[in-house]
């Protein structure tokens, strides 16, 4: 992790305050996260680049636990909560306006990173009532746009490149 440089940080935050958060979004964060985005709250990051599933993708900047900030991660949840599949955290934007998130689906204490595309994202109320389809096909459809890239935090930083 030496080789990373976060830069554009909005005022550090205490760890308590992001634990607070993740309670209040119902997750607990793991801790590599929380001691990360204490101190490089709302913070892009060099290198930036990370692969998922062969494609090059964009590490934008880190979503902020500022309340006024329009990243603020409270509000980015909501924001998309409807579209995302359950159990998805966004943690981080990509410039395109696709999230990585923590996907605590199967890994309730250590979530692992995922990039969740938007392209072609639909509500999944919308799907369930314009393609006939239950909420449990609608999860099932919402996850289709779901691409794992880390078994942890601390791994996915260890994988951003040139």
């Amino acid at each position: 992790m030496s080789k990373i440089v976060w830069q554009f940080a909005d005022e550090p935050v205490s760890e308590d305050f992001v634990n607070k958060i993740g309670d209040e979004l119902g997750f607990n964060f793991p801790s590599d996260y929380i001691k990360c985005v204490a101190l490089n709250n709302g913070a892009n990051v060099e290198p930036e680049l990370f692969n998922v599933e062969n494609r090059e993708k964009v590490f934008g900047t880190l979503l902020s636990f500022d309340g006024s900030n329009d990243e603020y991660i409270i509000f980015v949840y909501n924001e998309y909560k409807g579209t995302l599949p359950k159990e998805l955290i966004p943690i981080a934007f990509d410039p395109a306006g696709n999230l990585i998130c923590f996907d605590y689906k199967n890994h309730k204490d250590e979530p692992i990173v995922v990039f969740w595309e938007h392209e072609n994202a639909g509500e999944k109320e919308m799907l369930m009532r314009d393609e006939g389809i239950t909420a449990e096909e609608a999860e099932e459809k919402a996850r289709e746009n779901v691409f794992y890239i880390a078994d942890n935090f601390s791994e996915f930083l260890d994988k951003l490149h040139d």
